[in-house]
């Protein structure tokens, strides 16, 4: 992912999420806050997790006043504690009170994400932990880098960057191996093919069909070592997902296979609690 991309992709969600949150103005601010008044605040986590998403943070606040200061006290990535403060805040109180939720709505929610694969890598050992596209509508880019953060790593970004041969995707072909045949006239060995596969005859057919990997699909673990079995044989690199927990990741992380993907890293990570709290103000 170019950091390029993300930035900008970051500004414009910035300015959409503003837009929805702050509309014409923060009345209730404006209203009891004078235009020229000065404060001081600090960004801290309320329990432990894994950080990330401070610069989005802090691309709020400079989106509504460039004359606020925030200086982040860790780099995203960093394991915090409860009661840590990770970002310091200074300038314009109206700015500083209009930006705290749209802010705080990124950080706690990209931390989430970032905390909740923590849990999963270090539970899986040597096996690489990937996300998947079932992310938030818009918030794909930063929902992975936040994986990123937690240790994980992306799989693909789209359905543009790489091929997958879902399950629809073979009943409409008729078969893997008919899937694989058309994957292989469209693009001749330059896209890597992934598929997925349900059954031992699906693996078996994508085994003959020369997939670069295959995504063994809610398998049980006895039948994931079997499939692992072959895989390895063949020299294709293997992929376990659905149904993946924090309960049975261990499990599966010991059968061998080289990844394991994971929608609820995006999908239904738990917001860390973290909170801003204005510690004083300058006449």
């Amino acid at each position: 992912m170019q950091k390029s991309k993300l930035q900008l992709k970051t500004k414009n969600l910035i300015k959409q999420a503003l837009a929805e949150d702050v509309g014409s103005g923060d009345i209730t601010t404006n209203a009891i806050v004078p235009a020229d008044q000065k404060a001081n605040a600090i960004i801290m986590v309320k329990e432990n997790g894994v950080i990330a998403g401070l610069d989005v943070a802090k691309e709020v606040f400079l989106t509504i006043d460039k004359r606020i200061s925030f200086i982040s006290k860790i780099k995203d990535g960093a394991g915090v504690k409860k009661g840590q403060i990770v970002a310091e805040l200074s300038g314009p109180a109206r700015g500083i009170l209009t930006g705290e939720r749209a802010a705080l709505n990124f950080l706690q929610h990209l931390s989430g994400i970032a905390t909740l694969t923590d849990k999963f890598v270090l539970q899986a050992g040597r096996v690489t932990i990937l996300d998947t596209r079932k992310t938030i509508p818009g918030l794909r880019m930063l929902e992975k880098y936040a994986v990123k953060m937690g240790g994980g790593q992306n799989h693909r970004m789209g359905l543009f960057d790489a091929v997958l041969i879902k399950d629809n995707h073979i009943e409409i072909a008729r078969g893997v191996e008919r899937a694989v045949e058309g994957i292989r006239r469209a693009y001749k060995g330059k896209k890597p093919l992934e598929v997925e596969a349900k059954t031992m005859a699906e693996v078996r057919e994508a085994i003959k069909g020369k997939a670069d990997r295959i995504l063994l699909d809610n398998m049980s673990v006895k039948t994931l070592r079997q499939a692992i079995k072959l895989c390895k044989k063949a020299k294709i690199k293997t992929e376990a997902s659905g149904g993946v927990n924090l309960e049975n990741i261990r499990a599966i992380a010991k059968t061998g296979v080289d990844y394991v993907s994971i929608g609820a890293l995006t999908h239904s990570a738990k917001a860390l609690d973290i909170s801003l709290k204005i510690i004083s103000i300058k006449e």
